[in-house]
């Protein structure tokens, strides 16, 4: 265990001189080529140097210049993430589970968000080349072209949610939508709905038609037949899953469940239902998607179908890690899995408990009027 620098010589250290590397070199008496190569986690560096040196640095609150590392190195070491909106909380818990994962191995992040603007989109794009980002995830569930001429050409690896070119260095992350929404519809269907209408996102994006489909997929395994009447395009907002909701109460015949595309629209659906005096769920089910963390606090909470945030952030990270570093050999898909979370917003159809005592309470009468066995 080596000592630790004496207060007096931090005190007179951090006033009398500026701190640099030199001056780390000097107190944890190693070179300055083993501080920067510690500082850029060589891992050969010897580690009871590397212990001396990082003692040193943080006994001085050392902040090792990284823009110096990079041009040292050849490296950013730098990751950039872009997302579609930060007003959806789905991707705030999404940008800090990247920041998480990313920080872990040694990486620092550059965020960017398109608000689904194509020039915000370029000047995203325009960023991550200038910082020389050495890989983008695209968290915008949609393949954006501009990426492709801008990134892809110049060869930075690139990871995409579900769907993506056949290039080298670019990875998708592989969402089993289907498990998760067959798994809510089985669910309704078990409690005894039959009438279910589904609330999509906006269908010029692929993870939209992925879900609808997956939906479509599950009520017919189930034998349920959905008007179409009940497939309601959506925007993946608040104010969205308002407007698909008021469409669906007003009809001559309300639906017994509502599934939608993210959890966002859900709250939307459950905000409208109590505005129209319905009680959910006695009067209607809700199912939502994405499980963010918000779905706990709703009233009721919130049923949903969880794509874990933290899984695809890492899946993310440690895809492009693999393509910057080349070890583990990068992949061209990563599964993601998702799965039923059951809260309180889903309960049997309405009328259905009482049809049911009914029912229990004619078969004890028919009982009662059999005669006695002799």
């Amino acid at each position: 265990m080596t000592d630790r620098i004496p207060k007096t010589e931090r005190h007179r250290t951090q006033n009398s001189e500026h701190v640099d590397i030199h001056t780390v070199a000097r107190l944890a008496n190693v070179s300055i080529a083993t501080v920067s190569r510690t500082i850029n986690h060589i891992p050969t560096v010897n580690p009871k140097m590397a212990k001396r040196v990082w003692e040193v640095i943080g006994e001085l609150d050392y902040f090792p210049n990284t823009q110096a590392r990079s041009l040292v190195s050849g490296r950013s070491r730098l990751l950039g993430l872009i997302v579609s909106e930060i007003t959806n909380p789905f991707f705030p818990e999404l940008i800090q589970g990247f920041e998480d994962v990313a920080v872990e191995h040694g990486y620092e992040i550059l965020i960017g968000s398109t608000n689904y603007d194509p020039e915000r989109m370029k000047r995203c794009i325009r960023r991550m080349v200038e910082r020389k980002a050495e890989g983008v995830a695209v968290m915008t569930f949609g393949i954006e072209e501009p990426l492709l001429d801008q990134l892809a050409d110049r060869k930075v690896p690139l990871v995409f949610v579900d769907v993506g070119p056949e290039r080298p260095g670019i990875s998708l992350l592989r969402v089993d939508y289907h498990h998760g929404i067959r798994q809510g519809v089985q669910h309704l269907a078990a409690l005894g709905h039959r009438d279910i209408a589904f609330v999509t996102g906006p269908l010029r994006l692929h993870s939209a038609h992925s879900r609808l489909a997956a939906f479509h997929r599950a009520v017919q395994e189930c034998g349920i037949v959905v008007d179409k009447g009940r497939i309601i395009e959506g925007d993946h907002t608040m104010e969205g899953g308002m407007a698909a909701a008021e469409k669906l109460l007003t009809g001559a015949k309300l639906p017994t469940a509502v599934m939608c595309s993210n959890d966002v629209t859900a709250i939307g659906v459950l905000h409208e239902a109590y505005r129209a005096g319905l009680r959910v769920p006695d009067d209607l089910s809700v199912i939502g998607f994405d499980n963010i963390h918000l779905t706990q606090m709703t009233i009721p909470p919130l049923t949903t179908i969880q794509m874990s945030c933290f899984e695809l952030a890492k899946a993310a990270v440690l895809a492009l890690k693999a393509h910057v570093e080349g070890t583990p050999a990068p992949k061209r898909e990563y599964p993601i899995e998702t799965r039923l979370v059951v809260r309180e917003s889903t309960g049997f159809p309405r009328g259905a408990m009482q049809d049911l005592r009914k029912s229990k309470s004619a078969a004890s009468g028919a009982r009662a009027r059999q005669p006695a066995a002799l």
